[in-house]
């Protein structure tokens, strides 16, 4: 994959697959440490420990519709490439937590991507999950929560076109006004 967005992506569907009904997205970029750390976590169906080391083998997928399953195998690639390392914790009827570290400055370290169209649209295409946003650079935090978003709606279908756009501009105005490199 080319981008840390098209990353969070795969893995926030495989918490959909999971049959989770809330995915936890948190983005911690601690420049003084140089370290950029992702954290997916859902209370989807979980898995247990053989599972759980499958998941990292390119050849191995629960899904029924192709062979392979690249998308841990790559993000684990790319951030030992990095010198970081990916962890995954899970409980079978719990959830499952995924977390990526990378080397935040180092050269192989995959770009940003467009995480605002990446986080609007996994809210947007999947009204009946709860996503949580959260990116934090240093000292500066920015929070976004699905639930407040449909709430704040008021009946209004999130699927609409204008609420995309709406949720794109706003998470890319609060990461500029962060800093955040994207």
């Amino acid at each position: 994959m080319k981008d840390l967005s098209m990353h969070i992506m795969d893995i926030a569907q495989n918490s959909t697959r999971a049959n989770a009904t809330l995915v936890k997205i948190s983005i911690n970029e601690q420049l003084s440490d140089d370290l950029l750390s992702i954290q997916i976590t859902d209370n989807g169906c979980g898995m247990d420990a053989e599972m759980v080391k499958k998941v990292s083998d390119p050849f191995f997928t629960s899904r029924t519709t192709r062979k392979v399953g690249l998308g841990i195998p790559l993000l684990m690639q790319n951030a030992e490439t990095t010198g970081g390392n990916v962890t995954i914790e899970s409980e079978v009827g719990v959830g499952t937590t995924l977390v990526a570290n990378f080397k935040h400055t180092h050269i192989d370290r995959p770009p940003w991507g467009d995480i605002g169209s990446t986080i609007a649209l996994l809210i947007t295409g999947n009204p009946d999950v709860d996503y949580s946003y959260s990116h934090q650079l240093d000292e500066k935090h920015f929070k976004l929560d699905s639930s407040e978003i449909k709430k704040e709606l008021e009946g209004i279908p999130l699927h609409r076109p204008e609420v995309f756009h709406f949720i794109v501009e706003m998470i890319n105005e609060n990461l500029k006004e962060m800093k955040v490199d994207i």
